[in-house]
């Protein structure tokens, strides 16, 4: 079974995804600099497609398996840790 996305909304700080199973993800925007810095409107322009969630404006893709797997935004380069 493949676990999908069934709804999305978003307070000050958090996005929180409802899953087809049941479960709701609160996941901290600061993850997502896209998201962190879109206008309220941008952030509502979302689809949700079998696999995540997509922002044509702002050209952000999210894999439910990413969120899952609690991985963040992949495009940033992280800094190493000393």
């Amino acid at each position: 079974m493949t676990i999908s996305a069934k709804s999305l909304r978003f307070d000050d700080d958090s996005m929180w995804v409802e899953l087809s199973d049941g479960r709701v993800l609160g996941v901290p925007l600061a993850w997502f600099p896209r998201l962190l810095h879109a206008t309220p409107r941008q952030r509502l322009a979302f689809e949700i497609s079998r696999g995540g969630l997509h922002w044509e404006e702002l050209d952000e893709d999210i894999s439910i398996a990413g969120l899952l797997a609690g991985k963040g935004d992949q495009t940033q380069r992280r800094e190493a840790a000393a």
